[in-house]
């Protein structure tokens, strides 16, 4: 019990310290300039259709996750294509990035370089010709009927699809509501007394993080204090809290009731930092479910992903790919870490580069499960191919070394 309730405890803390206060502080940015400009970020992202997947690659390939959690809900709201969607999710490296660029910049460069260009083109192949997605759509539907967010019905066994998901294509416009604003005399103060305490955590958290990041990624103990390892158990253990209480409760009384939807512009920066916040704190209670999913697999199988990758050989793109497949930022982040050591090769960097999704997966996964699922098969393919020609190709035509390659 004590070995589980150690697990609970490190993916509270980990999972905010290492992924939210990075994500909280991608997110403000892209709201601050949307406040800035009026919206002029997200208007000019609708407004040019065929620009739409270079400009969703191009989010998706900032560090962090961000970017992308920007794309998600303008594809949810239908002004942005599905291959967009391809496109962002492909090219986005996630909090993994940070590590690579801290210890391996030479790597990270190459990386998602190739990631971003294999993203793009898969995403205007996507929105081009198709590439049969409407088959692995329905496929997708098939083996869970039931559960159908988009809204899809079926039909003698078949599914007749929701136009609003016509994956070849901008589906229509879906207007934005804002969430019912409560009011307590309770709740209300409380719940902006905890946001503006959450900022707090995500400010110490982004500090505590990027120093974690800058030491690569050591072992840290689950112990209160005034140290580094106590004061990171303290603020990550708190931010995590603190966002469950936003998501759950908190942001019916700020005016934030809907989640996981665009937001055309800002009436104030504390309306700004309130969005943050609570598109954050949605995006760690998904991130903490994956990070326990994990942990506790790993802990109760003994199965490494990572240690598997490294340990294939030629297959070990695939396994690098594979990895990318678990929605989040901790496994990708391990593996990382791992290739930082000199335990995996470029090839299987790379394909994990292009197949991982980050946290931006998450809010798709809540409002559209089939288009999440569809998209991450579509972020798989190119990874596979791109990561096994690179195991082949990389040492023999470039001269360098799979292993090791760009650390420092």
């Amino acid at each position: 019990m004590n070995e589980l309730l150690d697990v609970l405890l490190a993916s509270l803390r980990d999972g905010y310290v290492q992924v939210s206060a990075f994500v909280a502080v991608t997110v403000l940015a892209f709201g601050l300039v949307q406040y800035r400009t009026d919206g002029a970020l997200i208007a000019a992202i609708e407004d040019n259709e065929r620009l739409q997947v270079l400009f969703g690659g191009l989010l998706g390939l900032t560090p962090g996750c961000g970017g992308a959690i920007v794309v998600m809900p303008l594809y949810v709201r239908g002004t942005v294509s599905f291959g967009t969607v391809v496109a962002t999710l492909g090219a986005t490296a996630g909090d993994s990035a940070f590590v690579i660029l801290a210890l391996a910049p030479e790597a990270a460069l190459y990386a998602y370089a190739v990631a971003f260009a294999a993203s793009v083109m898969t995403g205007y192949l996507v929105d081009s010709v198709g590439l049969g997605v409407s088959r692995v759509d329905a496929a997708v539907a098939r083996l869970s009927p039931a559960a159908r967010p988009d809204g899809g019905t079926a039909v003698n066994g078949g599914v007749t699809p929701n136009p609003a998901h016509d994956y070849c294509g901008p589906a229509p416009t879906h207007a934005h509501e804002t969430g019912p604003d409560r009011r307590s005399r309770i709740l209300t103060p409380l719940s902006h007394l905890a946001h503006v305490a959450w900022w707090g955590a995500a400010i110490a958290g982004l500090v505590l993080g990027t120093i974690y990041l800058l030491r690569g990624g050591p072992e840290v103990a689950l112990e209160v204090g005034v140290g580094f390892d106590g004061l990171f158990t303290v603020v990550g253990i708190a931010g995590a809290v603190l966002s469950l209480y936003l998501y759950l409760i908190g942001r019916h009384y700020v005016g934030e009731g809907e989640i996981a939807r665009a937001r055309d512009s800002f009436t104030s920066v504390y309306d700004t930092l309130t969005h943050a916040a609570m598109e954050t704190s949605f995006v760690t209670v998904w991130v903490l479910v994956a990070f326990l999913v994990y942990e506790y697999a790993v802990l109760l199988t003994g199965v490494n992903v990572a240690t598997l990758a490294a340990a294939a050989g030629v297959l070990a793109p695939i396994g690098g790919a594979a990895v990318g497949l678990i929605p989040g930022c901790g496994p990708q982040i391990l593996l990382a870490s791992v290739y930082a050591e000199g335990g995996l090769p470029f090839s299987a960097l790379t394909a994990n580069a292009i197949a991982q999704d980050g946290d931006a997966l998450f809010p798709l996964l809540a409002v559209d499960a089939r288009a999440a699922v569809v998209a991450t098969i579509y972020n798989f393919l190119p990874a596979v191919v791109v990561g096994v020609a690179l195991d082949l190709l990389w040492g023999p035509v470039f001269g360098m070394a799979e292993f090791g390659f760009g650390v420092l």
